[in-house]
């Protein structure tokens, strides 16, 4: 009995010191809102789900600069209790890094590209829900299973960029790539990507400049589309601060694809005000509207329909 009781002590204290080993953190967000939208001309009142997420991250020091992590993502709905499909749609991946070399990623993740250009500038609802930007266009069409992607260490101060391909694995989908690179200086980011799956490909440039209360920023992509052809897309942000308020003035124009006869541009535009009640809450309204000139043969990786909504929601990160 008392062997028993003294392997049973050893074993408590081996699984607390692999425990103390590694650190894992359990974080999301809930974001929904009411709106009242106007889609293809039909009208309706809504709660809508702004990619509200359910995270678990998690690091071991190996010691040597070196440790192993972990990131997984779950999206559902908090207005259904919809779970997303696939389960851990936001992101699941693992990956070692370095902190004078870098990171080796493998798993299922967003283009980086995205992050350092479009999303950067997208700062009153973190690019979520109606108010997203409907003109940014995805080479790979969202597609971000099958990853293996570097993250280089700040090799030179601020400066970090990415690379990755997805796997076509079995099917007769090519191969995705994205690069990105994002260069920090003070006040002033820059930031640039670049897409490519078979005959779409994108590259962006990005800049957010911060001043007093001000932040300005935009980008500038060019896409090339294996049925639109190429188009230019430009879209300007600004945030003004004071207390705990925030206005948020976003627009973006993209002109008419090369390869579609007659007009197939759009224009979208938000005005948008958020109030913090805290570091993790905050209340906010917007408005927002997409106005896309009217063409069936669109290509499919970009918003087709007309829409607009105003909208009043809560986002809360824990």
């Amino acid at each position: 009995m008392k062997r028993s009781l003294f392997v049973a002590a050893l074993a408590t204290l081996a699984a607390g010191s692999a425990l103390a080993q590694s650190n894992v953190t359990i974080w999301g967000r809930l974001n929904e809102t009411v709106e009242r939208q106007k889609v293809a001309g039909v009208s309706s009142t809504v709660v809508n789900d702004n990619a509200s997420r359910l995270g678990f991250r998690g690091t071991e020091d190996l010691g040597g600069g070196l440790s192993a992590n972990f990131l997984l993502e779950h999206r559902f709905g908090p207005d259904t209790g919809a779970a997303a499909n696939p389960f851990w749609a936001g992101q699941s991946e693992v990956n070692l890094a370095s902190k004078s070399l870098g990171a080796i990623r493998l798993g299922r993740f967003t283009s980086e590209a995205y992050f350092a250009t479009a999303d950067y500038v997208s700062m009153h609802n973190h690019d979520t829900g109606t108010s997203a930007d409907a003109l940014y266009y995805s080479a790979a069409g969202w597609d971000a299973t099958n990853k293996i992607a570097y993250q280089s260490a700040e090799f030179v101060p601020g400066l970090v960029f990415h690379a990755a391909i997805g796997l076509r694995e079995a099917t007769a989908a090519p191969n995705r790539r994205d690069f990105a690179v994002n260069y920090n200086l003070g006040a002033l980011a820059l930031g640039a990507g670049y897409e490519a799956q078979g005959d779409n490909n994108q590259f962006a440039l990005r800049a957010l400049y911060a001043f007093g209360p001000f932040t300005v920023g935009g980008y500038y992509q060019r896409a090339d589309d294996a049925v639109g052809g190429n188009r230019d897309n430009v879209r300007l942000a600004g945030m003004y601060t004071f207390g705990a308020s925030e206005v948020h003035l976003n627009a973006g124009l993209a002109n008419d694809w090369k390869n579609i006869a007659g007009d197939s541009g759009a224009k979208q535009f938000t005005v948008g005000y958020n109030y913090n009640l805290s570091k993790r809450t905050k209340v906010y309204t917007y408005f927002t509207k997409l106005a896309v000139d009217e063409n069936a043969a669109l290509p499919a990786n970009i918003q087709q329909a007309d829409y607009q909504s105003v909208a009043l929601g809560i986002r809360h990160n824990f």
